[in-house]
């Protein structure tokens, strides 16, 4: 049975005919309104019917930004999209008929759940996934089976404390460990390394047109990619806290791997060194247990499309 899977972003939405080997058939994507929540789901409702038009269409899987009740169909708060209480699930369905099965699920989730199933951690029955963008999301797998927790807030890694009274994060509290391991840790470090050491970040300021404000996360990744001194200590440090910080989830979790993905990942070998030695530098009894690999992700800006219509197909 095919399904569509629905990764709901900002400003737009991306959708995808899902196989049962996890390919991708078919793609779309929608202009919306994250203050809009009813063109969210006339949104999906409508890409469910152009796929329908050509495809066994049997479920849809949403993969949303927030945080999502047990019975998968409520969105219960979001902070970048207007939902509060919002049942995305019910809404679609009335949209595209009751027949149709409609499953949301967290968007970290339902990437983790997509690697799990056909990318990094296929060989694997428990593994830990971080996905590291403007914030830091996560996803446990135990057993063979994605862990929720009994209201359905399970594995938001990124708003464990590390850093008592730190860095001010969104979620209201200090010192989050997605203050320091995202890519909004890395364009804040690099911003007032700029303004800070004007001549050391040289290279930094010249990709942003001479603004230290304007510093971005792929200008940091270039700049390391041609080798400046700077931006490979700034991308170090960033693995560094993301290392250390999947060594306390080991001391918890005891995952046979750990994957990373999200677009911080993309620094591939400037990136992972430092990630590797934060966390075996951290590792509780090391050298009496098995060290996890930690490895990048494989399925891309395709994984939550995958996941999500694994999980409505699944459920």
């Amino acid at each position: 049975m095919h399904a569509v899977g629905v990764d709901i972003g900002g400003t737009k939405i991306a959708a995808g005919v899902v196989d049962e080997e996890g390919r991708i058939l078919a793609k779309t994507r929608r202009s919306t309104s994250p203050d809009d929540v009813a063109s969210i789901d006339r949104a999906i409702a409508e890409v469910y019917e152009e796929f329908s038009e050509q495809y066994a269409v049997g479920a849809v899987g949403v993969a949303a930004a927030g945080f999502v009740s047990t019975d998968r169909n409520t969105v219960l708060f979001a902070p970048n999209i207007a939902w509060r209480d919002h049942a995305i699930g019910d809404a679609v369905r009335g949209l595209v008929g009751a027949d149709v099965r409609v499953v949301v699920e967290n968007d970290a989730n339902a990437a983790g759940w997509a690697e799990f199933r056909f990318g990094a951690g296929r060989d694997a029955a428990d593994m830990l996934m971080l996905t590291i963008g403007t914030g830091l999301g996560g996803a446990v797998v135990t057993d063979g089976k994605l862990v929720r927790g009994r209201w359905g807030f399970a594995a938001e890694v990124g708003h464990v404390r590390v850093v008592p009274d730190g860095h001010v994060c969104g979620c209201g509290h200090n010192g989050c460990w997605e203050q320091y391991a995202s890519g909004s840790a890395l364009v804040r470090e690099a911003r007032a390394a700029a303004v800070a050491d004007p001549a050391r970040a040289a290279d930094l300021l010249r990709r942003a047109g001479g603004d230290p404000h304007a510093v971005s996360g792929p200008d940091v990744t270039a700049a390391a990619e041609a080798g400046d001194e700077l931006a490979r200590a700034l991308i170090a440090e960033l693995g560094r806290w993301i290392g250390e910080g999947a060594a306390s989830m080991a001391a918890v979790l005891d995952p046979e791997i750990v994957v990373v993905g999200g677009g911080v990942a993309d620094a591939g070998d400037l990136l992972f060194p430092s990630v590797n030695a934060g966390f075996l530098a951290q590792l509780s009894a090391r050298g009496h247990r098995p060290e996890a690999p930690i490895v990048g992700a494989t399925l891309g800006n395709d994984a939550g499309i995958v996941g999500a219509a694994d999980l409505a197909r699944q459920d």
